[in-house]
């Protein structure tokens, strides 16, 4: 399994909408759902500061995710690109890759 790690700092005003975009339900997954190696993903919000949250994204592997945003680099791009009015910071923690897919 591919996991890509992601930190986001949201607005405060910003935090519900966020949530719900980001969330195992929302627009992301929703868009990542196209893919049948889509596997997840899950939503964390920081103990300590109410707007920043972790996302993790599973899937089957490296290259399927990779095939996935070349195949839909305009949706992608877009849909990231709208979703930047709710940050005020954002970057990749990082990857995992068990390498068995």
């Amino acid at each position: 399994m591919y996991r890509l790690v992601w930190e986001f700092d949201v607005k405060p005003e910003k935090v519900a909408e966020f949530e719900k975009i980001y969330s195992p339900e929302g627009r992301w997954s929703v868009f990542f759902n196209l893919s049948p190696d889509y596997m997840g993903t899950q939503l964390y919000r920081n103990t300590q500061d109410e707007n920043r949250f972790v996302a993790v994204d599973q899937w089957r592997s490296r290259t399927a995710y990779e095939t996935f945003r070349k195949a839909n680099a305009a949706e992608y791009s877009t849909l990231d690109e709208w979703c930047r009015q709710l940050l005020s910071h954002e970057r990749m923690l990082g990857v995992t890759d068990d390498g068995r897919s």
